[in-house]
């Protein structure tokens, strides 16, 4: 074989190498993101002071195939076809919610805020109290009831009711932008 052949076929090689390793990169990327983690931008006010508008996180979509949410965390879901919310799970199916004067309460217990400290402490400063309405729901089968951080300025399972398990998406588990920003979301 000549030099020239033997330069070609090895450039060809090289060629197919790239051509692999490429393909091999886009099909790891498409399945990690369709089955195990994507990102989300908050949108608006609503996890305030959590959350803040423009931030991006990583959600993890693969913990929900083995075990349904919980209290307490922080998810994303499709609340319409063409828009999805992130808010805290409060209660799960067969759990009564009730709000009775600014303190929330999942089957008769007391649930401890702690997020909304801040939040509670400007609305007092501001004559704003309290955050919610009182309310009382039972999460039907199948569905949990969520709430945002931001009570005031929330569109959640007080407007949209209890939502679907079926139509949650991931677990919030770190913000990753802005860089000075970086923290885990639980």
């Amino acid at each position: 074989m000549s030099e020239n052949a033997a330069s070609t076929t090895k450039k060809k090689n090289e060629a197919w190498e790239w051509i692999k390793a490429i393909a091999i990169a886009l099909a790891l990327a498409f399945f990690i993101r369709t089955f195990l983690f994507a990102p989300f931008i908050v949108e608006g006010e609503s996890m305030e002071y959590t959350l803040h508008n423009t931030e991006k996180l990583l959600v993890n979509k693969a913990l929900y195939h083995i075990r349904e949410p919980q209290r307490g965390e922080i998810i994303v879901f499709h609340a319409t076809e063409k828009r999805d919310y992130i808010k805290r799970v409060i209660a799960v199916a067969g759990d009564t919610v009730e709000m009775k004067n600014d303190r929330l309460f999942v089957n008769g217990e007391e649930v401890e805020e702690t997020y909304l400290t801040e939040k509670k402490r400007e609305a007092e400063e501001e004559g704003k109290l309290p955050l919610t309405d009182d309310f009382s729901k039972t999460v039907p089968p199948g569905h949990i009831f969520v709430l945002g951080d931001n009570r005031k300025h929330s569109e959640d399972s007080r407007h949209i009711g209890a939502v679907p398990v079926e139509n949650v998406v991931g677990r919030s588990e770190f913000v990753f932008w802005p860089l000075d920003q970086i923290r885990m979301t639980r």
